[in-house]
């Protein structure tokens, strides 16, 4: 952060940590949270950000806003946010509210693990003495970190699901599966990057995300919503109470859960596909959901998602104003810390809509004035009114790699120059930089001047050629990664960005070390949630289909008898490398080769068994036969094997700063 900027914001306004202090009811009893299956592994620990306070002014090393915003989510324990409403914070990424309802407890967003939110509800049961059930779940939104924790809230086991409602915004399982389950590998890969989970956390190392610490690392769970907030569920204006405060509007849904009133807005496609905020009425309080939080938010993660739509994100926010600011007096969040005033709250609100409206609408103009993403990022300025909050800051998304989305989103990824149609791709682009800078000893040579001139990111993309360039002896390809790994470091100490800072801190590590890597699966909980249909969608994107194409001169299919829960059939072939799956019979396949007859349960474990078994799924399938879960009948009890045999595995440790 150079110095004009660092002088622009007010580093002398302790609003935010009042705030974040604020109601302080409990501090963590333990030092860290352990696995639930293995209690020698620590999914969360309160004692690694400890060096955040051990020092008020920032490190060298660490830029200063980034700093601050390090030691704001640092602040840890349950808070009374207002009247029958808790939050407890730095359990993990996220928050889980409390809210005290007539019988029970109605909890929004229960974390990420079963660990740490089953933690975060016992310690607002040790710290005010209530033991009531939880009588009510809400989910906001389909991103794991706010439904991850749900059975942490029901017991140690927490398989024993309440006859209660689970509520969620339309569409929410279908993406929270989805999202987990067709790029969940590649994803979890970048997620390496993104949170940092290889580095130590210090000055030198992971300070926190911007968005919160990290995320923890227990068992996801997921409990399917038995109640959907959708557009057919939005209350007319004849049943409206006028007892809720604010006037009808259509699209509202209002409910009452365990006696407490809430009233739901949709917004789709803001900072999820399904997410939505919540008003309670009694309370003047309304939830954000992470719609605004307390950092400019990202419109294209960098662990990589769907593009996201700054103009319905800024119309949303522009709707929860005319609808709620007037009569709210506390707005909360899932991340960070509440927001106290009704002018404050108006004001932080309008301040986050303007932002992404900004950064839509003035993208738009310098496309339709030729500008491509990487040019628009590059000169991009938000005006002082807007950046000089510390809530509109780049912590977790950044102006530069949204104002890149926001271009891919209307334009895509080429950006219209035929030279950049059909690039090389690493390995054959090094070695022609290789060679045509001379070799690899002018390009180190210049890359060592750009060093020593502070130009990391040019000594970045020098050092990147001569990485993945192929025939590069080992003494010059360890010169220009340990000079890479320096370039990446300084570009990591000077981001305000965290998720920026993790992903060059990361790839500093990787390039020298190679491949960490974060092996995670996902869990049972999930894969019951897929759709019949999602599973064979799942099974589709393994296929190894320039071998099957080769190999399978006629197509393979079979027939599928799912017994139960419910009675399902699907026929599935494999033609042309593609694996094709039709409900019910195909009306083109005469007769399958053999048929499948499973229930849906022994599908799910073959499932899990292959992605954490040594072989594939045709391994577990076969293992799955013989233990008489599931039989093949038919004219060829082999074609299933033969199909299964196609199938592959995600590398979860694949390399991304190295060839």
């Amino acid at each position: 952060m150079n110095r004009a900027a660092k002088d622009a914001l007010p580093f002398g306004d302790s609003t935010d940590f009042g705030d974040a202090n604020r109601g302080l009811v409990a501090v963590p009893d333990q030092p860290a949270i352990p696995s639930r299956s293995n209690p020698e592994r620590m999914v969360w620990s309160f004692t690694d950000y400890e060096f955040l306070s051990d020092a008020e002014d920032a490190p060298p090393t660490v830029n200063p806003s980034l700093w601050r915003q390090g030691q704001l989510t640092d602040i840890a324990g349950l808070f009374h946010v207002t009247d029958g409403i808790y939050q407890v914070r730095g359990y993990d990424l996220s928050n889980m509210t409390i809210i005290k309802g007539l019988a029970g407890l109605v909890v929004i967003d229960p974390l990420a693990s079963r660990e740490t939110a089953n933690a975060a509800l016992k310690l607002y049961r040790d710290a005010t003495e209530d033991q009531s059930p939880v009588t009510g779940v809400i989910y906001t939104h389909s991103h794991v970190d706010h439904f991850g924790g749900v059975r942490g809230l029901f017991g140690e086991e927490g398989d024993a699901v309440p006859d209660i409602p689970f509520i969620a915004p339309d569409g929410f399982l279908e993406h929270a599966v989805s999202e987990n389950i067709y790029a969940g590998p590649a994803m979890a890969r970048r997620s390496a990057y993104m949170y940092a989970a290889a580095l130590d956390k210090g000055p030198t190392g992971q300070v926190g995300s911007g968005l919160g610490l990290t995320v923890s690392t227990g068992e996801v769970t997921l409990i399917p919503p038995n109640q959907s907030i959708t557009t057919a569920t939005a209350t007319p204006r004849d049943q409206w109470q006028a007892a809720d405060r604010i006037p009808w509007r259509p699209g509202l849904t209002r409910l009452v859960v365990d006696g407490v009133r809430l009233i739901f807005q949709l917004t789709p496609g803001t900072e999820a596909p399904a997410e939505m905020n919540i008003y309670l009425p009694e309370k003047q309080a309304l939830c954000m959901a992470e719609n605004a939080t307390h950092t400019l938010h990202n419109l294209l993660t960098l662990r990589g998602a769907q593009v996201r739509d700054p103009h319905a994100w800024s119309t949303y926010l522009t709707e929860a104003l005319q609808t709620f600011a007037e009569h709210t007096e506390v707005e909360f969040a899932s991340h960070h810390w509440p927001t106290f005033g009704k002018d404050q709250i108006i004001e932080f609100i309008s301040s986050q809509r303007d932002l992404y409206a900004y950064l839509n609408d003035q993208t738009l103009r310098l496309i339709n004035t030729g500008s491509t993403g990487i040019e628009a990022a590059e000169d991009f300025e938000l005006p002082a009114s807007l950046k000089n909050h510390w809530y509109n800051r780049g912590y977790y998304g950044s102006v530069s790699h949204d104002v890149k989305a926001v271009y891919q989103r209307y334009i895509g990824w080429f950006d219209g120059n035929p030279a950049h149609l059909w690039n090389y791709p690493p390995v054959e682009a090094g070695r022609r930089y290789v060679d045509a800078i001379g070799g690899v000893e002018p390009l180190l040579a210049k890359a060592q001047e750009a060093y020593d001139g502070g130009d990391y990111r040019w000594v970045v993309e020098l050092t990147n050629h001569a990485v993945f360039a192929p025939g590069v002896t080992d003494e010059y390809a360890g010169r220009a990664k340990d000079l890479q790994a320096q370039a990446l470091t300084q570009l990591g100490y000077g981001a305000e960005n965290g998720t920026w800072r993790n992903f060059f801190l990361t790839g500093a590590k990787e390039v020298v070390e190679g491949p960490g890597g974060t092996p995670t699966q996902a869990g049972l909980d999930l894969v019951q949630s897929l759709s019949l249909s999602q599973v064979f969608d799942t099974l589709a994107q393994t296929i190894d289909g320039p071998r099957a194409g080769e190999e399978q001169s006629a197509p393979i299919s079979l027939q599928w008898h799912v017994t139960s829960p419910q009675q399902q059939g699907v026929t599935t072939t494999l033609r042309n490398g593609a694996l094709i799956h039709v409900p019910g019979k195909d009306l083109l396949v005469a007769k399958p080769q053999a048929t499948i007859t499973l229930t849906r349960d022994a599908l799910d474990k073959v499932l899990i068994a292959a992605a954490v078994a040594k072989g594939g799924f045709k391994e577990a399938f076969e293992a799955a036969v013989a233990a008489d879960a599931v039989s093949v009948t038919g004219d060829d009890p082999t074609a299933p094997s033969t199909v299964f045999g196609y199938l592959t595995k995600p590398d979860t440790n694949f390399a991304i700063v190295t060839p």
